[in-house]
Formats: C-alpha cells, sequence, structure tokens
C-alpha cells in the first residue's frame, strides 16, 4: 500500500477546513516578526543540524510525548543545532501550527516548517505562523504544483527545503531556479514504503554538491555517520527521532552538532 496516499487526502481535507475557518485574507505575520535566514544558517562552514521536534510518525508510533516544546526547542538551541525543523502535521505526526508558534516564541533559531504542504494556503498560513522556511516533497506534487508552490514561497520570502528521492525528482527540484536553486533534502525514507536505506544520500549527493546546498533526511544518528556526510559534500542533516529519544536532549543534539 502506498503510505503517502492516505496523509495527502487528509492534508487536503484539513487544509480546505482551515480556509473556511481563516479566510486567506486574514492570515497576516506581524510586521515585528522578522524573517531569520534558514539558507544562512545552513551555508556556515561544517555540517550543520537541524534539530526536529517530533512526537510521533507513521513509521515509528509514539516517540516522546512527554517533554514540552518549549524545553525541547531550547535545548536544541543551547545544544548547538543551526535551525528547527518543527512538525505541524497533526493526525500523523501529532503536530500543529501552534507548535510553529511556541518554537517562534522559545527560540531563536531559523524555522521549518515540515508538513505535507500541497496548497498555496498553506504557504500563506506557513508565513503568518512564523515559519521561515517550509517543505515541498516532490513526490507529493505534480510538477505544475511543484513550481507554483515554490513560487509563492519566494514572494513571501520563505525559503524552501525541496525533498527529493531519486534522480527524476532531484532534476524537477534542479529546474525550479537554476539561478538560485533551493535547499536540496535527500530523503533516505521511501515515502510509499516508509523503508530506509542512507544509501540513497550518497547516490545522489555528487549531482547536487557545489551546486545548491543539500540536506540529508533520516536514518543518521551518530558521529561517525556525520563524518561521512561532511566529506561527501553535504551541508546539513535533519535529525529527530534519534535526538527526541534521548534522555537528555541537550547533550545529544551537542555531542552531534559539535563532532
Amino acid at each position: 500500500m502506498n503510505q503517502l496516499e492516505p496523509i495527502l487526502a487528509a492534508t487536503r481535507e484539513e487544509v480546505a477546513r482551515r480556509r473556511e475557518a481563516v479566510p486567506p485574507g486574514a492570515l497576516e505575520r506581524p510586521p515585528s516578526d522578522a524573517l531569520r535566514s534558514f539558507t544562512g544558517a545552513l551555508a556556515r562552514p561544517g555540517l550543520s543540524v537541524i534539530a526536529e521536534h517530533k512526537r510521533r510518525s507513521p513509521s515509528a508510533g509514539a516517540i516522546r510525548e512527554d517533554l514540552e516544546l518549549e524545553d525541547v526547542v531550547a535545548a536544541y538551541e543551547r545544544g548547538g543545532a543551526a535551525a528547527l525543523s518543527i512538525l505541524t502535521e497533526g493526525p500523523s505526526f501529532g503536530g500543529s501550527l501552534d507548535d510553529l508558534r511556541a518554537a517562534r516564541a522559545a527560540a531563536g533559531l531559523p524555522l521549518l516548517r515540515k508538513d505535507f504542504i500541497v496548497d498555496p494556503y498553506q504557504v500563506q498560513e506557513s508565513f503568518a505562523a512564523g515559519a521561515d522556511a517550509i517543505l515541498l516533497i516532490v513526490a507529493a506534487l505534480s510538477d505544475a504544483d511543484l513550481s507554483a508552490l515554490f513560487s509563492s514561497a519566494r514572494e513571501v520570502g520563505l525559503s524552501v527545503l525541496v525533498e527529493v528521492h531519486d534522480e527524476r525528482e532531484l532534476d524537477a527540484a534542479l529546474n525550479l531556479d537554476p539561478t538560485r536553486p533551493p535547499v536540496i533534502g535527500i530523503n533516505n525514507r521511501d515515502l510509499t514504503t516508509l523503508q530506509v536505506d542512507t544509501r540513497r544520500t550518497f547516490e545522489l549527493v555528487p549531482r547536487v554538491a557545489g551546486h545548491a546546498l543539500v540536506v540529508a533526511e533520516s536514518g543518521f544518528s551518530r558521529a561517525e555517520q556525520l563524518n561521512e556526510l561532511a566529506d561527501a559534500g553535504v551541508d546539513a542533516v535533519l535529525i529527530g527521532e534519534a535526538l527526541m529519544r534521548s534522555p537528555d536532549v541537550e547533550t545529544a543534539c551537542r555531542d552531534l552538532a559539535g563532532r
């Protein structure tokens, strides 16, 4: 069974409900809430860590529900993370836009809204809720929708992490703006089966390194793995479950971010 389709169907229904409750015209970002540079945070020397707040997932079930989000993101910031990823999808991951707002208030790092973005309304609400970047998953979008959502995000100043799983998706991502490409996320998890193969990053990164910032996603949790990613030309790694499961979130983040 394709694990992605039910999530996308539920997302579209939920977006329609939210649009009904809060029309696009009512979505505004406070003028005092300046954008933080997600791209700039990842471009600094060395391999950066994007630390993720994630309560649960379809593949792992409940991960960590006993910690307050504010405590987690503050610990990540103290632990040396370059940016934060906040899961806002509800049914499968237990997140919400309130989590994004809470993270904005609790930490000073750039925020990635991690969700299944399928509608321009979500770009507007991401901006209004305090995101500095959004995730666009090539596997979840037609080429036309990918291009439209990417343009919408750029228009309001949001950075875009475009997630790919294979060469065709990588081509689609790099063709969005050859002169100023998005940040490329290489996800080692197959979203149709939820299986992880970390070789995927090392197979695809030679085509991207030097042309765009590269983020490795899924399957990495040890310092030696991060050293291999840095040697391969990867700019950042997104880590959620391994950090969330740690008894001491701050120390676990520091051990990886400050290898």
